[in-house]
């Protein structure tokens, strides 16, 4: 190390993407694929609830949007949104529950997917 300033420099290869519109921080692809790619809770929990509250509507537990709005204590404007991640393809779904592949777009973003034709849902949610 002689003429050296002693200092070392440690460069790692990160990615910045944001999620729900927040800075999340990527390791390398090459980690990812090693540590296989982990689904954001976020996601899984906000598809749940949608299915829940289908489910809800269609056996008649609850007969509204409004009904489940006020049982969650939430806007029957966010319920409405919400249980759009309910009509997603089956194949988005079983990628994004079963495999736990990430989405490449937000959650909000996702909602406004299930409004496509099915066909054209894998291509949007996961680029």
């Amino acid at each position: 190390m002689s003429g050296s300033t002693g200092t070392i420099r440690v460069v790692i290869p990160l990615t910045i993407r944001k999620r729900n519109g927040r800075p999340k921080i990527l390791p390398p692809d090459d980690v990812i694929a090693r540590e296989g790619r982990n689904q954001d809770p976020h996601v899984l929990r906000a598809i749940a609830r949608a299915w829940s509250w289908r489910r809800q509507l269609e056996t008649g537990v609850a007969s509204t949007i409004q009904d489940i709005a006020a049982a969650e204590k939430v806007s029957d404007r966010f319920v409405g949104r919400m249980i759009r991640l309910a009509y997603l393809s089956p194949s988005v779904l079983e990628t994004l529950v079963i495999t736990r592949k990430p989405p490449a777009i937000s959650i909000n973003d996702l909602m406004a997917v299930a409004e496509l034709p099915w066909a054209e849902q894998m291509e949007v949610v996961f680029g």
